[in-house]
C-alpha cells in the first residue's frame, strides 16, 4: 500500500495542515479523536481524498495483561470511522499491576519498553493476535524510543521484531527517530536493526524530532528532525522504498514555512537512497497471511512478566526501590520525564487549572506526583490532583480556591470529599507507595 508523504494531524496545526502542499496523508492519535463528532478539518481532509490513519497510544500490547477489549473496540470504530487503511499501535506497556500481581494498578502514562525475552515476546504475540481479530484492518505496530534497558535481555531490537513479525505477521511502523534514541541513550546501532528487521513488513515509517541533554536523547517531538535521524531515514530507504514517511509534532509548534522545510527535507532524503535491495515479502507484509503460530504465552509468563513490570513502573511512579539490574540513574531521569509529562497533559485535558494556579501549578502538581500514581488516566488525575489541593486548603488565596472548589465540585461531586472518605483515600495512597 503506497501512502506517500504524510504528517501527524493535530489540532495546533490543522490549518497549517490542509495548506500543506505535497501532504498525501496524516495520522491522528485515536484516542483524541471521536467517530461521531470528527473535527471539521479532518472531514475536509477526507473530502479531499486524504487517507486518514488512527495511531493508538493506550492498548498496552507489550503488558502482561490481555489487550482491553473496550479499547480494542474503540480503535476498531475509529478506523471504521476514518475509513482508514490500516490501524497503528505500539511495542510497548503503558500499565500494571493489577489481578496478576494482587496490588494496585498503575499508569505510566507513557509508552514503556518491552523486555526483548522470549517470555516476553510470547505475551506480545498472543496479544497481538487478540487485537488482529478484533480489529476490522490490518494491524502495524512501532518501534518505541527508550531511556532506561532491562536486565538479561535476550534478543536484539531488530531479532525481536524479526520473531514478531514471523509469528504474527503484523505489519512494522519504524520510527527512525527512536532508533536514533536508543543508540544514543542504549548503545544500539540503528544500521544492525536495520539490517536484523524485516524491512518487508513496514507499513511506513516516522521520522520526529528531539534534543540532547546530559548525554540522553529525549525524544521530544517538539524540535526540528536532526541529521543523524535523516540518516537513519537514508540507510532504511538503501534497503527498501518504505511505502509511506511521516513527519511526527506535537508540541511547540513552529510555523508552516518550517513544517513545509521538514517535509521537503524527508522527500529529498526518501528520493535520494540508492536502489533498495528487497528482501522476499513471503507473506508477512501488512495483512498478509499469518504464519503458522507456536503456541500461546503460558500462564507462567504472564506471571513473570507482570511482576517485572509492576516493579519497574512502581520505582518510576510510586517511589519503590529500584529494582535489580536496573541503572538507578536512569529510572531517575525517566521517572521525573513521566512527571513531567503528566503535568503537561493535565495541563492540556484541564487548562483551568494552570489558569486557577498560575505560576504554581507546575511545582504543585509535581510535588502531587511524587506521592500519588496514576491510576485511571489524565482527567481523573486532575480531579485527585485538585481534590488534594483543596483537602490540604490550598491555594492559599481564597478567590483561587474558592475557583478550584467549584471546578472540582462541577466535575467530580455535589460536594468536597467527607473526612471519612479522605481517611479513605489517604489509606489507599498509603498502599501503593509500599
Amino acid at each position: 500500500m503506497e501512502l506517500g508523504i504524510g504528517i501527524g494531524w493535530r489540532p495546533e496545526i490543522a490549518d497549517a495542515v490542509e495548506e500543506l502542499s505535497g501532504v498525501d496523508w496524516v495520522e491522528v492519535v485515536a484516542e483524541n479523536i471521536c467517530p461521531g463528532h470528527l473535527p471539521a478539518a479532518l472531514t475536509r481532509l477526507r473530502s479531499r481524498g486524504t487517507r486518514i490513519i488512527p495511531h493508538g497510544v493506550s492498548l498496552g500490547l507489550g503488558g502482561a495483561d490481555r489487550p482491553s477489549e473496550q479499547r480494542l473496540a474503540d480503535l476498531a470504530e475509529r478506523a471504521t470511522a476514518l475509513g482508514a487503511p490500516l490501524v497503528t499501535e505500539h511495542i510497548a506497556f503503558v500499565r500494571a499491576g493489577g489481578v496478576l500481581t494482587a496490588s494496585p494498578q498503575l499508569e505510566a502514562g507513557h509508552l514503556l519498553p518491552v523486555p526483548r525475552t522470549w517470555d516476553a515476546l510470547k505475551v506480545l504475540c498472543e496479544n497481538v493476535r487478540i487485537a488482529q481479530d478484533s480489529l476490522p484492518v490490518p494491524l502495524a505496530l512501532e518501534n518505541i524510543a527508550a531511556l532506561i534497558s532491562w536486565p538479561d535481555e535476550e534478543l536484539t531490537e531488530g531479532q525481536f521484531l524479526a520473531e514478531l513479525v514471523d509469528r504474527t505477521g503484523v505489519g512494522l511502523l519504524i520510527d527512525v527517530a527512536n532508533l536514533h534514541t536508543n543508540h544514543v541513550n542504549r548503545g544500539e546501532h540503528p544500521v544492525k536493526a536495520l539490517d536484523e528487521l524485516p524491512v518487508e513488513a513496514i507499513a511506513y515509517v516516522h521520522v520526529a524530532g528531539g534534543i540532547e541533554r546530559d548525554g540522553i536523547w529525549h525524544d521530544t517531538h517538539a524540535h526540528p528532525v536532526t541529521q543523524p535521524v535523516l540518516d537513519i531515514l537514508s540507510a532504511l530507504r538503501d534497503r527498501v522504498t518504505p511505502p509511506g514517511v511521516l513527519l511526527e509534532r506535537d508540541d511547540d509548534f513552529p510555523p508552516a514555512e518550517e513544517l513545509a522545510a521538514e517535509l521537503t527535507a524527508i522527500r529529498t532524503t526518501v528520493g535520494a537512497g540508492t536502489a533498495p535491495v528487497h528482501r522476499g515479502a513471503g507473506s508477512n507484509g501488512p495483512g498478509g497471511a499469518r504464519p503458522q503460530e507456536r503456541g500461546g504465552a503460558d500462564p507462567g509468563a504472564r506471571e513473570r512478566l507482570a511482576l517485572g513490570q509492576a516493579a519497574l513502573l512502581s520505582a518510576l511512579v510510586a517511589g519503590t526501590p529500584t529494582p535489580e539490574g536496573f541503572d538507578s540513574r536512569r529510572l531517575r531521569v525517566q521517572s521525573r520525564a513521566l512527571a513531567a509529562k503528566r503535568a503537561d497533559v493535565v495541563a492540556k485535558v484541564a487548562p483551568e487549572l494552570p489558569e486557577i494556579l498560575g505560576s504554581g501549578y507546575r511545582d504543585a502538581f509535581l510535588a502531587y506526583a511524587k506521592s500519588r500514581p496514576m491510576q485511571a488516566g489524565y482527567r481523573r488525575d486532575a480531579l485527585d490532583f485538585a481534590e488534594q489541593l483543596l483537602i490540604a486548603g490550598r491555594p492559599e488565596d481564597e478567590t483561587a480556591r474558592g475557583l478550584l472548589t467549584r471546578w472540582w465540585e462541577e466535575r467530580a461531586a455535589p460536594h468536597p470529599p467527607r473526612r471519612a472518605t479522605r481517611l479513605v483515600r489517604a489509606a489507599r495512597a498509603a498502599l501503593t507507595r509500599r
